[in-house]
């Protein structure tokens, strides 16, 4: 619809073109993170093309790992938006990445089971890897006895403690990947504040118990590459930088 000073959209209208649901957009304005900028007479929210942008913002910041909690904090300052995108761009690329080596798989082993060759059990044991990989690195380098503990560990810190903690990760290894490929020093305050917030996170998950914190730090020793390329993961370089800011703080 169209009022003065611009175009405006209703709430439902809005949720309807962005895929949301007006349950969120109501809980995005609770939250403080986004306001409708009028309403009509009868008093319905009305979204400006500004309001469009911001919603934007708030969305690729999700997608991205940030809590809500912590994106209006983020939007009160002065957020680049050709930054952003970029930032969510690599975001989907990673994933995309990790998709399509997923789907090459696939699409060879349909051609496969349609020619006279057909598929092999090989085929199918390949495929299986891939999929599972993940799993059996998992098994791979913990014990059943400490995989036990981490899912009582998961009970005990809750189910909305544990999606915010998943959900900060993508945006912290973003931030840390973003200041080593600007050259930044690891003991430059930026990256040993990063370094801190990784450290509680990683703190969170083992929960201080030694031989679990030895098994995830062995897990990725040996696989933390693959993981990074499959599922968007620190990587070996990223790791050490992180330490390097980490033994940076302790000098």
């Amino acid at each position: 619809m169209r009022e003065r000073g611009g175009r405006f959209w209703k709430v439902g209208e809005l949720a309807r073109l962005t895929g949301l649901t007006v349950r969120t957009l109501h809980h995005y304005e609770h939250v403080g993170v986004l306001r409708p900028s009028a309403r009509t007479p009868a008093g319905h929210r009305l979204y400006g093309e500004a309001d469009v942008r911001r919603l934007y913002q708030v969305v690729a910041l999700r997608e991205l790992g940030l809590p809500l909690e912590a994106i209006g904090t983020v939007l009160a300052g002065d957020v680049d938006l050709a930054e952003l995108l970029g930032d969510h761009l690599a975001h989907v690329d990673r994933r995309l990445a990790a998709l399509r080596s997923l789907r090459d798989r696939l699409t060879a082993l349909a051609a496969a089971a349609r020619s006279a060759r057909g598929l092999r059990s090989d085929d199918l044991l390949g495929l299986m890897e891939e999929v599972t990989t993940m799993e059996e690195t998992i098994r791979n380098h913990y014990t059943g006895e400490q995989l036990a503990y981490l899912e009582r560990r998961r009970r005990e810190l809750g189910d909305e403690a544990v999606a915010a903690v998943e959900a900060e990760w993508p945006r912290l290894i973003a931030e840390v990947r973003s200041e080593m490929a600007a050259g930044t020093d690891p003991a430059d305050p930026k990256v040993r504040a990063l370094a801190t917030r990784w450290t509680e996170l990683v703190e969170m998950f083992h929960g201080g118990d030694e031989g679990v914190r030895d098994s995830l730090h062995r897990m990725y020793q040996e696989r933390g590459d693959g993981i990074a390329e499959q599922y968007g993961g620190p990587t070996s370089d990223m790791i050490a930088y992180v330490q390097r800011a980490i033994d940076s703080s302790a000098s």
